[in-house]
């Protein structure tokens, strides 16, 4: 057994909740209790174990994907004393205690994810998605590698339109792909400048950049005040299921600083797993 510890509180069905939530994710895939990924060609598998997770293979090449996919770079301690001044989470956050938002290890694979679910359920997403993988990926036992940029890049839009993409998010995938952007120096730019970046590439909108700081970055004050998912988890949180505007959310935001991320996580994670009565 090969553990990678965690400080407790440490909730592993939890963290790993999203990726059972809207059905089989062939790169990101929950199988037999554990959560798969090829990495480099040989397939990883994280399960629970005392004090963390236990991970095979775990090396240099595999240690930074699990760190990642467990939400290993959130610090949950401050968060939590901070979360006893906000009614809401002072009552949430027990509920929820140990889990760790996970984060996608890949930059461009992010972006293809964001991108998949513009406009569409989660469902459809990870449906059309999954075809994407399976069509453009590499298989290892049971999960697949997700496609690289430079497998995309070589793709065309007929071959994307064919698995599901409408013309334009066939246009935003493989251009995202073809783009003269370094995705891995983003890591050194501020919150500001990263969003200026990515919404500077066609098909990328403020909801994307938002999601890309939250779940590729992990910046504590990613805020997708844009998402109906958080639209609907502030609503039914905050405002007793009155619909609130995605001006009113990206506005309350502030009153979450320095936890915006955490904060998003939680709310959405409550909203499937202990919603208000």
């Amino acid at each position: 057994m090969t553990v990678l510890s965690l400080p407790e509180p440490f909730d592993f069905e939890l963290s790993t909740e999203r990726f059972r939530a809207f059905g089989p994710d062939l790169a990101n895939l929950w199988y037999e209790g554990g959560f798969h990924r090829v990495v480099g060609g040989r397939e990883l598998r994280i399960e629970a174990a005392p004090g963390g997770v236990d991970i095979e293979p775990l090396d240099d090449e595999t240690e930074p994907v699990a760190r990642a996919v467990v939400g290993a770079a959130f610090e949950l301690e401050p968060f939590y004393e901070w979360a006893q001044g906000v009614e809401v989470l002072r009552e949430l956050v027990p509920r929820l205690a140990g889990f760790r938002p996970p984060l996608a290890p890949d930059p461009y694979e992010t972006l293809v994810s964001a991108i998949t679910a513009q406009q569409v359920s989660l469902f459809a997403a990870f449906a059309i998605r999954n075809r994407m993988v399976e069509r453009f990926g590499v298989r290892g036992v049971h999960a697949y590698e997700f496609p690289t940029r430079e497998r995309m890049a070589q793709a065309s839009e007929e071959e994307l339109t064919e698995l599901g993409f409408s013309r334009r998010k066939a246009e935003y995938v493989l251009g995202v792909a073809r783009a003269e952007l370094d995705l891995e120096a983003l890591h050194n730019l501020s919150d500001h400048d990263v969003k200026v970046t990515l919404t500077g590439l066609r098909g990328l909108g403020e909801w994307t950049a938002d999601w890309f700081l939250a779940r590729h970055l992990a910046r504590p004050r990613a805020w997708p005040a844009g998402d109906l998912g958080l639209v609907k988890a502030m609503s039914a949180f905050f405002s007793g299921g009155r619909k609130l505007s995605i001006a009113e959310v990206r506005e309350a935001g502030a009153r979450f600083d320095p936890f915006q991320n955490l904060t998003a996580h939680y709310l959405l994670t409550g909203l499937r797993t202990a919603p208000p009565a």
